[in-house]
């Protein structure tokens, strides 16, 4: 049982057969240990795709929960979500994230939280969006998606297709062909750092080999890996430093 299995029946998720079972696995590292921080917390949810996440951001306790998607077939979809609790408490846009992002930062709009889901790979101005994000005051930012591999603090520049849904949004009318900038490791934690954040990673590890059916991009040996970390501001962590024990960092040289 996991929290998303109320999409186990509901077109695409029905259409393939691991997806449900992938998205409550990564629960259990997006969310499920924040759930403390998350009580009360007023949410961002940035690429927020079919509201998916907003809802279990709900579900865990947030009092609001604003999500923001450029695909409007995507954010119709969330209404089929109305009997999923917490629903009432999600709002979802359809928006492109830097304008957004630009409009809440003039207007003073502060959050507690930030999610990246699967959106920082599929960016090119990465800092821009690090500052954005940091001037919404967030005490927490949770980031998942892919990186890259090497050891440096580079940016690899990838073409993708705009017509699939979990791709890049098209950058202009009729583009069917995206470029989107992908960080390594080192340059990820170097903008986060620039931006003021501090960066803990996440140690998948933890998962035992039998359970990593539908998650094992994130054990993938190679050019890309997923990974996920938290983002916390510098001065804060300087302030009250975490009493858990840091996560061991899942190193960009070396599989886990």
């Amino acid at each position: 049982m996991g929290f998303f299995d109320f999409l186990a029946s509901e077109p695409p998720y029905s259409q393939e057969p691991l997806s449900v079972l992938r998205l409550n696995r990564r629960h259990g590292f997006l969310i499920a240990p924040f759930t403390e921080t998350i009580r009360g917390a007023r949410v961002l949810d940035l690429a927020a795709h079919d509201g998916r996440w907003s809802l279990a951001f709900a579900a865990a306790g947030a009092c609001e929960v604003v999500g923001i998607e450029g695909r409007a077939e995507l954010v119709a979809r969330f209404a089929r979500w109305r009997h999923v609790p917490g629903h009432e408490r999600v709002s979802l846009r359809r928006g492109d994230i830097f304008a957004a992002l630009e409009e809440m930062v003039a207007e003073g709009t502060h959050f507690d939280i930030v999610a990246l889901f699967g959106i920082l790979y599929h960016v090119m101005d990465h800092m821009r969006l690090m500052l954005l994000v940091r001037a919404l005051a967030p005490r927490l930012v949770i980031v998942d998606g892919e990186f890259l591999c090497r050891p440096g603090p580079v940016i690899g520049l990838v073409r993708e297709r705009t017509d699939n849904p979990l791709n890049a949004m098209p950058q202009y009318p009729g583009q069917k062909v995206a470029l989107k900038g992908v960080p390594s490791f080192p340059a990820f934690e170097r903008i986060a750092e620039a931006a003021g954040f501090a960066v803990e990673w996440q140690d998948w590890s933890v998962l035992e080999k039998g359970r990593r059916q539908g998650v094992r991009d994130y054990f993938r040996p190679g050019d890309m890996r997923r990974a996920s970390c938290t983002l916390r501001p510098l001065e804060e962590r300087v302030r009250m430093p975490s009493p858990r024990r840091r996560a061991p960092v899942i190193r960009a040289d070396r599989p886990p």
